[in-house]
C-alpha cells in the first residue's frame, strides 16, 4: 500500500512539473486584446498593460524566470494584455526566447546563444535572476512561445535581431493561425528609418500588427509621430522619453511626444500612445519615462505621479516591470474594462 502511495505521488509529481511546460487551451481573449489594439479610438478608456519580459518582478524583487512560459501564465491570469518576449537565433537558425546575448545570466549554462544549437540550448534550464533558483523550464523556441500563449495573451517581440528578422517571425505567425496574436515594431528616427520600416511593414503584411517606436532624442516634432503613424497604419507608437537631466529628477511636461499636439496625432490615426515605465539596470529610475518610473510610483507612494501622469496627456499602454501593480490602480481609477469571455 505504502508503494503504491509513493508511486502515485511521484506520477502527480511528474505531471505537475510537466503542466508548466505543456500548452494551455486557447480562448478567445487574445481576439479581444488585439480588438482593443487596433481601435484606439474605441478604447481609450481601457489603459492596456504589457508585462515587460513577460513579468518577472513583484515589489522590485525578482520572483520568476524572465521570459518564461511561468511568466506568461502568470501575466495572463492577472488581466495583462501583452508579453514582452525577447527574440534570438540558435546556432542552427532558431528563433529562440532570450533576452541577452549570452546564456550567463538567465540559465544554467555560459557562452553566447548564437553559438549553441537548438539542442543544446535544451539542456540549459531557465534561473531566476538574483537567487540563481534552477526552473524547470528550459530555453524553448518562439514558435513554442506563440503556442504556450495563443488565444489568452498578445506577444509584443523584442526583435535582437536584424531588422528583417521581422520578416520571419510574422511568417511564423501566420503559419500558426496567430496572425492576431503578435505585435511587432522598429525604432525609427528620421526618413531614412521609415523607409526601412515602410518595407518591412509591406513584406509582413497588413493583417499583422506593426509599430514604430520613437524616442525624444531624436524625435521632436508630433509632425514625425504623424507621418510615420500613417505611413505604417500603426495601431501604436511606443514613445521612449529619455531621462537626462540629474538636476531635473522628472520631466515636467513629457516633452514633444507626449505633448497635446502628439495626442492629437494619436486620436487622428486612431492608434496609441505607449510608455515603459520599466528600469534599465544601473541607470537613473525611469531611464525611459523622463524619470517618472514603477519605483517612483510603488517606493514613495505616488502612482499619480507615474502611471496617472502619463495616463493624463494620453497614454493608454503601458509597459512595466509590475503589472500587477500597474492594473490595481487602474482598476481603482475606473480605467480599466473586462474582457467579455463568453462568447
Amino acid at each position: 500500500m505504502r508503494l503504491a502511495v509513493l508511486v502515485l505521488g511521484l506520477l502527480l509529481s511528474l505531471v505537475t512539473g510537466a503542466a508548466s511546460l505543456a500548452p494551455i487551451p486557447p480562448s478567445n481573449r487574445a481576439a479581444l486584446i488585439h480588438e482593443r489594439l487596433t481601435e484606439a479610438n474605441l478604447n481609450r478608456d481601457h489603459v492596456m498593460v504589457v508585462a515587460h519580459r513577460a513579468g518577472w518582478k513583484k515589489g522590485g524583487s525578482t520572483v520568476r524566470a524572465e521570459n518564461s512560459f511561468a511568466a506568461i501564465d502568470h501575466a495572463a491570469a492577472t488581466g495583462v494584455e501583452m508579453v514582452e518576449l525577447d527574440v534570438r537565433r540558435s546556432q542552427d537558425g532558431i528563433l529562440v526566447i532570450m533576452h541577452d546575448e549570452t546564456l550567463d545570466r538567465t540559465t544554467t549554462c555560459r557562452g553566447k546563444v548564437a553559438e549553441f544549437t537548438l539542442k543544446a540550448l535544451r539542456s540549459c534550464q531557465l534561473v531566476v535572476e538574483g537567487s540563481r533558483r534552477v526552473t524547470d523550464e528550459h530555453v524553448f523556441t518562439l514558435e513554442e512561445a506563440m503556442l504556450h500563449a495563443r488565444g489568452r495573451i498578445l506577444i509584443n517581440i523584442d526583435n535582437k535581431l536584424e531588422p528583417e528578422a521581422l520578416v520571419e517571425v510574422a511568417d511564423l505567425a501566420r503559419s500558426l493561425g496567430m496572425t492576431d496574436g503578435v505585435l511587432l515594431k522598429l525604432a525609427v528616427w528620421n526618413a531614412e528609418r521609415l523607409q526601412l520600416a515602410r518595407d518591412i511593414r509591406r513584406a509582413i503584411g497588413p493583417e499583422i500588427a506593426f509599430m514604430p517606436i520613437l524616442a525624444d532624442d531624436a524625435v521632436t516634432e508630433a509632425a514625425f509621430v504623424d507621418r510615420t503613424q500613417s505611413a505604417l497604419g500603426a495601431p501604436a507608437a511606443e514613445l521612449v522619453h529619455w531621462y537626462r537631466d540629474a538636476s531635473q529628477p522628472i520631466t515636467a511636461d513629457g516633452g514633444p511626444l507626449l505633448s497635446p499636439l502628439a495626442r492629437a496625432t494619436a486620436i487622428r490615426n486612431n492608434a496609441h500612445l505607449w510608455i515603459n515605465t520599466y528600469p534599465i539596470t544601473d541607470r537613473p529610475e525611469g531611464m525611459v519615462a523622463g524619470g517618472r518610473g514603477d519605483y517612483l510610483a510603488l517606493e514613495t507612494g505616488r502612482p499619480e505621479d507615474v502611471w496617472g501622469f502619463f495616463v493624463d496627456r494620453g497614454v493608454t499602454i503601458i509597459q512595466t516591470d509590475e503589472p500587477e501593480a500597474v492594473i490595481a490602480w487602474l482598476d481603482a481609477q475606473g480605467l480599466r474594462r473586462p474582457y467579455d469571455l463568453t462568447n
